[in-house]
């Protein structure tokens, strides 16, 4: 049963349940709340030691295992349960599968309370691991110590970090020795530049006293080989900034592009930075079945983009087009799916809020040769009303792919208004997806939903669906 401990509780033999939100497992307490519990897997029977108690439910964690799940395995990268990065590397791969698909059932059905046909089986990624095409990287003079690190009383020396921020805590980073989410150069990449600063003197960013030379590493690789490095200083210190570049362009000539940029903002954001390019150019080619896609420092790109070829494919499936339809991309971003599917489509309009993507939707269809595609930018909400339809025509097809919160709701409405014959739905956040679909269930049937994961080992999960108007 439970017992006090210093004023937290303990309880014992605890069986985890199931996988629950945020990759945060599930168990119950004897009191009947709900326990939240990391780094652990459902199947797992532990004592849990919980540090928070609220009316629903207790946080906690689990300080003893008396049995171990079947579906355990053993995480392979060092850095597992202290980086908040990978979450379920504990678990089978075929489970993880099995608690995302669990997922966007739950929520398709909890939220959306409709009609709903048999799920199509979630498409698990071929990699999974070294998939991401994107890291970004932090440097901190003061890097987070082990709890064995902090009770020693040897001389811990250096304590700079190039690496990850430790979950909840914005100034705490965790310094990086091998990474298994981005392929090779980038481990060697991130570990060069810390070890030629730590050789040279040059400083890391002190995030509570805003002094350093060294803010952050962004890395970008695409399919093609090509590779982009991207370094934030906070200081304009021109000749340690090219000591360190010069030093990179040598020992990696495989850099397409070696970019940086003097930020000394409160935050350490790219998208109203001044970005320079100090070696190659300013972008890299991302390639997939033949359309090239320029992808820059500020470009929005699938992260994963051997999984983006498929959930595009799926994409193209649902909306089954013939070659006379009117095609509109709401949420375009640098207009990747429109162009993906204009082949197979009478026209593609395009709609984003972000001018340099649709700039970079633009060059990417002028470098394809692609002629049926336009392209708008614009606030979703406010741009697609009657006389932008009436400009450029009434839509077969609407492919939307907004981003987590949804679809704005004067932008559902309008869909409903000009109820085109079809909807395919893209999301990163099933739950937003069913409060919309259930909105637009009035004239809209959902008839197709195949999940896609573009994340292993984490919780992360897309969904695609298909709408087709009820007769």
């Amino acid at each position: 049963m439970a017992k006090k401990n210093t004023d937290k509780v303990v309880f014992h033999q605890i069986k985890v349940l199931d996988a629950g939100a945020k990759g945060v497992s599930v168990a119950k307490a004897p009191d009947g709340k709900v326990v939240f519990i990391p780094n652990v897997v459902p199947g797992d029977v532990v004592d849990v030691q919980t540090f928070k108690k609220r009316k629903a439910y207790y946080e906690g964690k689990a300080v003893h295992f008396h049995e171990y799940s079947e579906h355990r395995v053993a995480p392979i990268c060092e850095h597992f349960g202290v980086c908040g990065g990978c979450k379920w590397q504990n678990m089978k791969y075929s489970q993880q599968l099995h608690y995302k698909q669990n997922e966007v059932k739950n929520h398709l059905q909890r939220i959306g309370k409709i009609e709903l046909p048999e799920f199509e089986s979630i498409l698990g990624s071929e990699k999974q691991f070294f998939y991401r095409n994107k890291m970004e990287f932090s440097f901190s003079n003061s890097r987070w110590l082990t709890e064995a690190e902090i009770g020693s009383t040897e001389d811990l020396g250096n304590r700079n970090a190039l690496g990850f921020h430790i979950p909840k805590m914005w100034d705490k980073i965790l310094d990086i020795n091998k990474c298994h989410l981005q392929e090779d150069p980038s481990n060697a990449i991130r570990n060069e530049v810390r070890d030629f600063a730590n050789a040279h003197g040059l400083t890391f960013f002190n995030p509570r006293a805003h002094e350093g030379l060294l803010r952050t590493l962004m890395l970008r690789t695409a399919s093609t080989g090509e590779i982009m490095v991207l370094i934030q200083f906070f200081e304009n210190d021109k000749t340690n900034r090219e000591l360190l570049l010069d030093h990179l362009h040598k020992k990696f000539p495989q850099i397409t592009s070696l970019q940086y940029v003097i930020n000394n903002k409160a935050n350490d954001t790219l998208y109203d930075t001044d970005i320079k390019l100090y070696k190659g150019r300013d972008y890299i080619l991302e390639e997939m079945e033949g359309l090239k896609f320029s992808i820059n420092a500020k470009s929005f790109y699938q992260t994963n983009s051997d999984q983006a070829y498929e959930l595009y494919k799926i994409t193209r499936d649902f909306a089954g087009l013939t070659g006379n339809e009117i095609v509109y991309d709401l949420y375009t971003g640098t207009g990747t799916i429109a162009q993906f599917v204009s082949k197979n489509a009478k026209k593609v309009i395009g709609v984003e809020s972000v001018p340099e993507a649709i700039k970079d939707a633009k060059l990417n269809a002028e470098r394809n040769e692609i002629t049926n595609c336009e392209f708008f930018v614009g606030d979703m909400k406010v741009v697609f009303n009657d006389s932008f339809i009436a400009q450029n025509g009434h839509p077969d097809v609407i492919i939307t792919d907004p981003p987590r919160d949804g679809m704005h709701k004067d932008v559902i409405e309008q869909i409903m208004k000009i109820a085109p014959d079809k909807v395919v739905y893209v999301s990163c956040n099933s739950a937003t997806q069913a409060r919309d679909l259930a909105l637009m269930d009035e004239k809209y049937k959902v008839t197709r939903v195949r999940p896609v994961d573009m994340f292993p080992q984490t919780h992360h999960v897309e969904n695609v669906v298909l709408l087709e108007r009820r007769k």
